[in-house]
């Protein structure tokens, strides 16, 4: 069982920053692969970053470049650094894991069976 726990979800400027957080307990018996996704209202849940065991990313073409994923062992903690946001990347963003063979984008949300409650974000003009 993976437990999930994101933060950091806030109002940003077009353009600015913010660092969402995925606090991760739990999970045993094989390679855990750990996504990041975001939900427009209306929309499909998307992935948008794929993070494997060795805790490297992997990126979809709309968040390259501008988002960083990073998975801190020490605290078992998953972060999003989202920079030059812009107003598409307004929506509820998930944290996701499974245990999964291959862990590379483009990833579906019904590969994962573990998820955290979400976090919004809000983008201003």
């Amino acid at each position: 069982q993976v437990r999930l726990r994101e933060t950091g979800g806030d109002s940003v400027q077009n353009g600015g920053s913010l660092r969402l957080s995925c606090a991760f307990s739990g999970g045993s018996g094989g390679p855990v692969c750990m996504g990041w996704f975001r939900q427009a209202p209306g929309g499909k849940r998307e992935g948008i970053v794929a993070i494997d065991i060795e805790g490297r990313p992997t990126y979809e073409d709309s968040v390259k470049g501008r988002f960083t994923a990073t998975k801190d062992y020490a605290k078992n903690t998953l972060y999003l650094q989202m920079d030059r946001v812009k107003p598409e990347d307004a929506g509820m963003y998930y944290c996701a894991a499974d245990h999964l063979s291959g862990c590379r984008v483009p990833v579906e949300s019904t590969w994962y069976n573990y998820w955290g409650q979400g976090t919004q974000v809000t983008v201003s003009s």
